[in-house]
């Protein structure tokens, strides 16, 4: 399989070398592109005598019939970035070729892994912390900066990673691609909506970063993914069917249609337990009723779901205040769930809102995994890593009985 290097101006260059010399180790031919700035750090004659390739920098420096950029992204199976600066960061979330990077990166069509690299200050830009928000919806892997000393002589974030950490999201990314093949994913996600008049509603604070991290995902290993939202502000992940609800009811009725078809669902979802007993066709006035509203509960979705299933595999989250891991395992049990998310909503810094969160995991066999704080996107990929290992491991138990 072949890899595109990508090298842009930055003290972290050296390292690109490391990184070609393991990449190789794992059976892949690297192919190298290199900017001009980066030429500055590092020369091409090194990355070409490691790779056996010829360094690839300049749009006009090839005059066969070919058009290059196109022909080298049509060869790979992967394009990365290791270091990326702010500058090439900028260029790829904005759209902008006035390179042979750039202008690759906009002709690629494999998946692209980044590891940016840049001062402190720099990365925690809002302007960078933006485009780095946009490659990651693209479905870009970003492998975080370290800590540390840092060439401007300042210490903090911004060091590129090591090679292994690289090499290691390499690795990751071919062995997730497919791993879904054929599998059918119901995921629901965000908040729904429950009117009360023509402009009053009740509802929740979820923003569905949640569920759509978690579509996104399941797409990328290959899946058939049907994601059923409440209202949100977040675009759709590309290739996933998108169903758009608003109140408790749409969402049921959508998700009892499509889940005798799901191999896996995961309800995401903040769905309202209560809604207006009565809904106004006109708006309220102070004046004309007293402030007391009559509410009833909505139909318990999950709990339907574990009466329901048969081979479905299905995971609930619990979005809890006070005892997170006793309430989480009480829900798994009554709901039938063969794995549940917990996570503490009472916090400010994670949960509804944030890009982050901090999550305990507990299955049906009794198994508990705390996980640190981590970018919902993080979260997405380990919660589907455990999700196929235990659907594994409960199909193998099936067969042996």
């Amino acid at each position: 399989m072949k890899i595109i290097l990508g090298v842009t101006g930055c003290i972290g260059a050296y390292k690109s070398a490391v990184l070609l010399r393991l990449l190789q180790r794992e059976g892949f031919e690297v192919l190298p592109v290199m900017t001009r700035a980066a030429q500055q750090f590092i020369t091409p004659l090194t990355l070409e005598k490691l790779s056996g390739h010829k360094v690839v920098s300049d749009l006009f420096s090839d005059h066969t019939v070919q058009i290059e950029h196109i022909a080298l992204a049509r060869q790979s199976d992967l394009l990365v970035v290791a270091p990326a600066t702010a500058n090439i960061l900028a260029k790829f979330a904005q759209g902008i070729a006035d390179d042979f990077l750039s202008t690759l990166y906009l002709s690629t069509t494999t998946p692209v892994i980044i590891a940016p690299a840049m001062n402190v200050e720099m990365l925690h830009h809002p302007a960078t912390q933006e485009n780095l928000k946009t490659l990651k919806q693209r479905g870009t892997v970003i492998v975080e900066p370290g800590s540390g000393y840092l060439a401007c002589g300042e210490e903090g974030e911004g060091r590129l990673a090591e090679p292994e950490r690289i090499l290691e999201a390499v690795l990751n990314t071919f062995t997730r691609k497919k791993s879904l093949l054929n599998k059918r994913v119901l995921i629901t996600a965000g908040p729904t909506i429950e009117a009360l008049d023509p402009v009053r509603f009740i509802s929740n604070r979820s923003s569905g970063k949640m569920g759509y991290a978690l579509a996104h995902e399941a797409h990328l290993r290959g899946a058939q993914v049907v994601l059923i939202s409440g209202p949100t502000h977040l675009e759709p992940p590309e290739g996933v069917k998108l169903v758009g609800v608003r109140s408790a009811s749409e969402m049921a009725k959508a998700v009892f249609h499509h889940f005798p078809d799901s191999d896996v669902v995961v309800m995401a979802a903040a769905v309202s337990d209560f809604t207006p007993a009565s809904v106004f066709s006109e708006k309220l006035k102070k004046e004309d009723v007293e402030p007391v509203i009559q509410l009833e509960k909505t139909v318990d979705i999950l709990k339907e779901l574990g009466q329901r299933k048969e081979w479905q595999f299905l995971v609930g989250f619990a979005a809890e205040s006070g005892p997170v891991r006793e309430k989480a395992r009480k829900k798994l049990k009554e709901k039938g769930l063969d794995l549940i998310v917990g996570n503490d909503i009472s916090r400010d810094d994670q949960g509804f809102q944030s890009d982050s969160n901090q999550v305990i995991l507990i299955d049906c066999e009794g198994k508990e995994e705390e996980l640190p704080r981590l970018p919902k996107t993080d979260i997405a990929g380990i919660l589907w890593d455990r999700i196929q290992n235990l659907e594994s491991r409960i199909q193998k138990n099936a067969l042996r009985s």
